[in-house]
């Protein structure tokens, strides 16, 4: 009993050693500090930075699709050696040798029309022949020529993209605020698993000095014949189970350090200490103010509109590629051909080009009547899809608006019990000293005490996991009543 006993004092003095050996290395923390640590330093933060800057440029891609293009092409050089074809004056097949050069350049300008379709375009062209078996050189040119190629009946896919694109673009802004709250929530999660640990550890070695004491007292009575010797074995269990305790939480509370570390991006190998919450958040909100907040800043209610305009889209599409599909083209410009080059450019005749190229589809076997139907199926199916998403996307606001209340009051009674159940344990310990308490009340008030903290910290996880949950739902920062953004 002895040799326990004073195991038991050696483990506690040497506990204070250490922390006040540490005290000066110990980094305190507060939650905003870990949620914004969290945002600026974590994996997830730059996963998502990364992301939206991928969504950055797919939109600058979307918006240089209505830029004039400014392109060349061409064949440079054209060389070629080998044996073709000669029809002879008497209608028979000779093979000939050829080695040539055809060499071409084409320099235009481009511009879509994305209420149309239809594409403008201005281009100069540049051929040159060499025939080297023959040793003679030929020019052809188009020094300018301005053109308009207009499709006919066909799907306009600018012109969807320009009602699509804009709200993909938003989409993916409100869907990078939504990532950082959502870092947010994970970050208090971490943030309350640590704060646990500590607290647990606090009670584990708070009642493993109650304990140690009271076997001290306990002792001196029993040697004046005052209690009995069950009584002190009980004692001695407990001091073995404080002193387990006290291992187990250490270990709890390194393992939730590690994941806070590893989660928040915290550098360094100093010990954490974490503040406890304020007792309460003074909000007042109500549902119909959350939700208003949310179908005007949610990305999902963004991607409500959008599902319902590419189903749309696709619809018509199906009509499109199932009808006469032609493409009216016109030109208007100036060619010429000469022997050299600066001829080329001298006295160009007048060129005009006027073609149409169409393709009617006469027997398919129903093959566009099905396409055409599985797309008018698919609109009906996303318009259902879209509004049950809408009905489960209110019910889940109402439900946290009732729950963040709900927590706000339970918070309040956790701390009242928390209270009562210190004020209980302090007078159970006192009457126990002064003989007026059995050692099985003392240890109902032990744990009751411990208990009703533990609820405490539970109870401030649930409200403030409840507080971060609404700004995701709602990308609204209540406290400052502004919506919340990030640059």
């Amino acid at each position: 009993m002895n040799r326990t006993f004073y195991t038991g004092i050696v483990l506690t003095s040497l506990c204070c050693r250490s922390m006040a050996q540490s005290t000066a290395d110990t980094l305190r923390l507060n939650l905003p500090q870990v949620v914004e640590m969290a945002k600026h330093q974590s994996i997830a933060a730059r996963q998502a930075a990364t992301l939206k800057e991928n969504r950055y440029w797919i939109w600058r891609t979307y918006q240089s699709n209505y830029k004039p293009q400014l392109v060349l092409d061409g064949r440079l050089p054209g060389y070629s050696k080998t044996y073709q074809e000669i029809l002879q004056p008497n209608g028979t097949i000779d093979f000939q040798p050829v080695r040539n050069n055809n060499s071409s350049l084409n320099l235009s300008l481009e511009q879509s029309i994305a209420q149309t379709g239809g594409t403008i375009f201005g281009t100069t062209q540049l051929q040159r022949f060499d025939d080297f078996d023959r040793k003679n050189t030929l020019y052809n040119s188009v020094p300018y020529a301005l053109g308009y190629a207009q499709p006919l009946f066909r799907f306009n896919n600018l012109k969807w993209d320009k009602r699509i694109e804009p709200l993909k673009y938003q989409e993916s802004r409100q869907e990078y605020i939504e990532s950082m709250e959502q870092i947010a929530i994970r970050a208090t999660s971490y943030f309350f698993d640590l704060l646990l640990a500590q607290v647990n550890l606090q009670i584990a070695e708070t009642n493993l000095n109650n304990t140690i004491n009271i076997l001290r007292i306990a002792n001196e009575k029993f040697e004046l014949g005052k209690v009995s010797r069950n009584e002190i074995l009980q004692l001695q269990l407990e001091l073995l189970k404080s002193q387990k305790s006290v291992a187990s939480a250490r270990r709890e509370m390194e393992i939730a350090v590690l994941n806070l570390r590893a989660y928040s991006g915290l550098p360094g190998n100093e010990r954490i200490a974490l503040d406890l919450p304020g007792h309460a958040i003074k909000l007042k909100v109500t549902a119909d103010q959350v939700l208003t907040e949310a179908f005007a800043n949610r990305s999902d209610a963004i991607a409500f509109q959008r599902k319902v305009i590419e189903a749309k889209r696709d619809v018509a599409k199906a009509k499109g590629d199932n009808s006469l599909n032609a493409t009216l083209t016109a030109q208007l410009g100036f060619s010429n051909s000469a022997l050299n080059l600066p001829n080329v450019y001298k006295s160009p005749k007048n060129q005009q080009q006027l073609q149409l190229v169409f393709d009617i589809p006469i027997l398919d076997w129903g093959r566009s009547r099905s396409r055409l139907k599985t797309a008018q199926a698919n609109q009906k199916f996303v318009e259902y899809e879209v509004e049950q998403a809408q009905q489960v996307f209110k019910q889940e606001i109402f439900t946290q608006v009732t729950l963040f209340d709900m927590m706000q009051d339970q918070l309040s009674l956790t701390a009242q019990a928390d209270s009562i159940a210190s004020e209980k344990y302090q007078i159970a310990r006192e009457r126990y000293v002064l003989g007026h308490l059995s050692i099985t009340d003392l240890s109902i008030a032990f744990q009751e005490k411990d208990q009703a903290k533990r609820d405490y910290v539970f109870a401030l996880r649930d409200l403030w996991g409840a507080y971060y949950q609404l700004r995701y739902l709602s990308l609204y920062d209540f406290e400052k009543n502004e919506k919340i953004s990030y640059k």
